[in-house]
This record gives C-alpha cells, sequence and structure tokens, in this order.
C-alpha cells in the first residue's frame, strides 16, 4: 500500500508545482514585454514551444549572452519564467522551451536522445537569429530532465560556454539503477509522469516495461539505453569542450542520488563547481523557480555571470565543492570531493547474523520526494526503534557510543561477507544515528542486488551508501542496519530465502565513515 500512496502524492506534487508556477507566469507576462512565447523547429522540424525574455531596451543594437533552458520532466514551458526574468535583468537573453514530447511540444519523449540534444542545439540557432544574443557567450541550464539535457548539450555543441546542471544526472544507470537494483518509485514516478503529460516514445515505453517487469533478458539493452543518456560516457568531448561545469544536487535525491554527480565532478577537468545541500529530487531549487530567494540558483547566477559576462565576482577562488550538512550549520567548502575520504573511522560488523527474506522488518529509507523534504525543512528523516527491530528479519551492529559529535562527511562504505539460500537476492542496507534510547535517524542507505550465485558459497559485497552531510550528535552511536525489502526498491529474493551476513577472519567486515576534520 505504501508504493501506490507515495507515488499518488508525489504525482500531485508535480501537479501542483506546475499549477503552483502558472500565476507567476501569467503576472510576469503582463508586467515584462519583453516576454514573448514561439514556436522553435526543433530536430527534423518538431514544434518546441518556448518562451523568449530579453533584457529591457534591447534593441538589437547590442548582443547579451544568452542562456537556454530545457524544462524538467513533466513540466509546462512556463518553468523557468520567474528566474528567466531574473537572468534578463542581469542582461541576458533567455530561451526556455519544453522539452520535445510534453505538453504542446510535438514528437515523443525520447529520455535526453540524439534528438533532444539536436534539439537543444537548433534553440541556440533559433536564438542567435532572431534575438540579439551574443554567438561567443552560450550557456545551458536546467533541472532534472534540463540539466541532464544540458550536460549531453555541452557534449556535443561547443558553442555552449557554461553549464548550471542542477538535480540532475552524469551517470542513468547508477542513478536508478544502481547496486544492479531497480529504483522502483523513481521509475514509476518519471513513467507515471511521462504519462500524464506527455508522449512516450515507442523505445522509452519498451525500456520501463522491462525495467519495471525485471526482464534480466533485457538488462544489457537497459544498460546500453542508458549509457547513452549519461554525461559521464561523454566525458571526453566535455572536456575537450572545456564549457565551465556547476553541478548542484540535494543529500536526499531519490530519483539521481548525489554518488554519481560527485564521481563525475571528479573527472572533469575545467572549471567546475559541484553544491550539495538538504532536500530531495529538485526541491533545492524549488523556491527559485517561483522567484523567492534561493541558494541554488544564486549560485548558479554568480556561475554565469563569470564565465559569460566576465564579471569578477570571486566565484573562482572560492572553493569549489559547497556542502551544506543536513542541520542548521553553514556551507563548508573543500578543495575537491576526495579530500572527504582524508578522515575515515571503521566499525566492524561482527559474528554471524542469519536473516530471513520477503518480509519488511521496518527500516526503511522512507517516500520518494515527501521524506527527504521533511529533512530538510524539520531535520526529521525516516526513524526506526533499532531495538525493537525483529532480528530474524534485519541484521543489526551498532558502533561504540561516541564522546565528541561525530561529522559524516561524503560517502560511507560497507564491506561484509553473505551467503544465500538462493541464487539471487536483494539486501538494502541503512545507516541509523541512535540516540540514547534507541531511536534511529536515517543518515544514508543503498540497494545490493545479486543474481547467478550458488547457494550457500559466501562472496564479497562492497557497498557504497549514498553520500551525505550529517551530524551524529556526542553520546549517540551509528549502526548499521540491513534487511531485504523497501519500498523504494524493487527486490529479488526468492521465496523462502535466507541471507547470512559473516565476518571471516581474514577478511573482517566493516562500517566505514568519512569525517570531518576538526
Amino acid at each position: 500500500m505504501r508504493t501506490p500512496l507515495a507515488l499518488a502524492v508525489s504525482a500531485a506534487l508535480v501537479a501542483g508545482t506546475a499549477l503552483a508556477l502558472a500565476p507567476t507566469a501569467q503576472a510576469t507576462d503582463t508586467a515584462a514585454a519583453g516576454i514573448r512565447f514561439v514556436d522553435i523547429a526543433g530536430e527534423g522540424g518538431t514544434v518546441l514551444k518556448a518562451n523568449v525574455v530579453t533584457p529591457a531596451g534591447a534593441d538589437g543594437a547590442a548582443r547579451h549572452p544568452l542562456i537556454v533552458l530545457p524544462t524538467s520532466w513533466a513540466m509546462p514551458q512556463i518553468e523557468y519564467l520567474a528566474q528567466a526574468q531574473k537572468l534578463a535583468d542581469s542582461g541576458y537573453v533567455v530561451v526556455s522551451y519544453n522539452s520535445r514530447g510534453f505538453w504542446q511540444s510535438g514528437g515523443e519523449i525520447e529520455t535526453a536522445g540524439p534528438k533532444d540534444i539536436a534539439d537543444a542545439s537548433k534553440v541556440i540557432d533559433w536564438a542567435l537569429a532572431n534575438t540579439p544574443a551574443d554567438p561567443a557567450h552560450v550557456g545551458m541550464a536546467g533541472v532534472s530532465y534540463g540539466a541532464g539535457i544540458s550536460l549531453l548539450a555541452a557534449a556535443n555543441d561547443p558553442r555552449i560556454k557554461a553549464v548550471a546542471a542542477l538535480s540532475g544526472w552524469a551517470d542513468l544507470i547508477e542513478s536508478i539503477y544502481s547496486g544492479r537494483t531497480q529504483h522502483l518509485q523513481a521509475a514509476a514516478l518519471l513513467g507515471g509522469a511521462g504519462y500524464l503529460t506527455g508522449r512516450p516514445g515507442p523505445e522509452l515505453q519498451e525500456i520501463l516495461g522491462d525495467f519495471l517487469s525485471s526482464n534480466l533478458a533485457k538488462e544489457e539493452d537497459m544498460i546500453a539505453w542508458g549509457r547513452k543518456r549519461s554525461a559521464v560516457e561523454q566525458l571526453d568531448r566535455i572536456n575537450a569542450n572545456g564549457a565551465a561545469i556547476m553541478l548542484g544536487n540535494a543529500w536526499g535525491d531519490t530519483i539521481f542520488p548525489p554518488n554519481q554527480y560527485a564521481s563525475f565532478y571528479e573527472k572533469l577537468t575545467g572549471p567546475k563547481r559541484l553544491e550539495f545541500r538538504p532536500g530531495d529530487h529538485a526541491t533545492a531549487e524549488a523556491t527559485g523557480l517561483l522567484g523567492l530567494p534561493n541558494d541554488t540558483w544564486t549560485s548558479a547566477h554568480r556561475w554565469f555571470d563569470h564565465y559569460l559576462k566576465g564579471d569578477d565576482n570571486g566565484i573562482d577562488r572560492e572553493q569549489p565543492v559547497q556542502l551544506k550538512p543536513r542541520s542548521d550549520a553553514g556551507y563548508e567548502g573543500y578543495p575537491d570531493w576526495k579530500s572527504l575520504d582524508a578522515n575515515r573511522r571503521k566499525f566492524g560488523l561482527g559474528g554471524t547474523q542469519r536473516i530471513w527474506a520477503n518480509v519488511d522488518s521496518g527500516a526503511d529509507g522512507g517516500v520518494v520526494l515527501l521524506s527527504n523534504l521533511l529533512d530538510q525543512f524539520f531535520q526529521a528523516p525516516p526513524v526506526v526503534s533499532v531495538p525493537l527491530l525483529p532480528r530474524a528479519f534485519a541484521g543489526v551492529w551498532q558502533s561504540e557510543r561516541y564522546d565528541s559529535p561525530q561529522r559524516v562527511r561524503g560517502t560511507v562504505k560497507v564491506h561484509t561477507t553473505v551467503s544465500s539460500t538462493k541464487e539471487s537476492g536483494t539486501l538494502v542496507a541503512y545507516l541509523y544515528d541512535v540516540g540514547p534510547l534507541g531511536l534511529g535517524k536515517l543518515v544514508s542507505n543503498a540497494p545490493y542486488t545479486f543474481h547467478d550465485r550458488t547457494p550457500g558459497q559466501p562472496f564479497g559485497v562492497d557497498l557504497d551508501l549514498f553520500s551525505t552531510a550529517y551530524d551524529v550528535p556526542a553520546g549517540h552511536r551509528l549502526a548499521l542496519v540491513v534487511d531485504t525489502v523497501d519500498p523504494l526498491y524493487i527486490e529479488h529474493n526468492p521465496t523462502g530465502a535466507q541471507l547470512t551476513f559473516s565476518s571471516p577472519t581474514a577478511d573482517p567486515s566493516y562500517v566505514s565513515v568519512p569525517l570531518r576534520k576538526e
């Protein structure tokens, strides 16, 4: 029951956001003569519904830097109007367009396929021909789907000099199929929203059907499809083109988790910036879409001001990795992502624990969009009573009680040895902050699925939990909980399966926690 409820509420949130933006767009259109709605011919002549915002008084005599904004998945073309007006007020020509296959734009949903990337270049062509845009100063930005398209476009169009990719993906496989596990609620939400607001193409329909039905015979085809839509697979071209890349995401993004962005960031060789904040998918940018003050959009504006307008605003001299912990603490700057690995502390996963599969122990990662939204605004992540977890269905290991705060920063790593009574299975690992009364607050989690294993034969498992920044208070301890069922994911546990976790002397099991240096 929890999964359908989560999807219904999430769909309502998507629809609510779209409706909330409509009054903003209408008011802006009335107030600013610089806004016009246009049709742009995309790849193959497909009509893309778009809007153009130009600086007040622009008469064509002077050229202005251009920013192109593809819409998010399932969002209407008015999504960015509030931000577009702010950008135009500071001297940019801004063209926002509805991605093909959605709302009034023509074509079918290609999921950031070749036609979508070609569309981005066609929009740039149109803007250079029909607005006072400067061909030497072109940028792209977007939230979610718009972020993914912007990164891929930067690999294929050298005219793009700067990108702000917010709540997006660089590796589609690691985003919704991490640990070889389908992220059920994320995929179902995207698929449902696509059918509700657009026209999924036959390839997307087939891929989505195979994915949600766990058709392992098509696994390689699905992975190949995802790789074609992943900027990390075009990294050499992005680096060769040299666009300045800003990446922003939320710690609790249940659609595009932060790990894949951090890994991609480390491989970029040009000007780059990485920002992580509390929240879930696109919630860190949402208030900015309504025209309200917003840290993410402020950074994006500064990024474009420096790399497209040449403003000496200092953003290039700041620490390029900016992290806001899931607490009231302010931003922390780091020289790179790998520096977060410099200080690690381990606790052992000793002994042998055996659990039955197919039963939810009560530990879970929450509900897509909602749980991490509560954490963002109220610091209220999913909780569980660790002492009351049924040990028949959950493995539990706890650290010592800490005398001082433990400031977790980065990616927690789990290493263990597993054996199963069946050849396939799924486990989900959760890290909890456990207080004196045994109440555990979720710090992070991640799934892991295996196939074609010999029953009873132990094998090693290395699992990266989703990256985070969380402060464990003094007097608390950390707990690792492992079970086999979570509404966020599709599980592959045959009926009657049992999983055994052990810690061989020659290869001990442990949790490795990255801590901020004090």
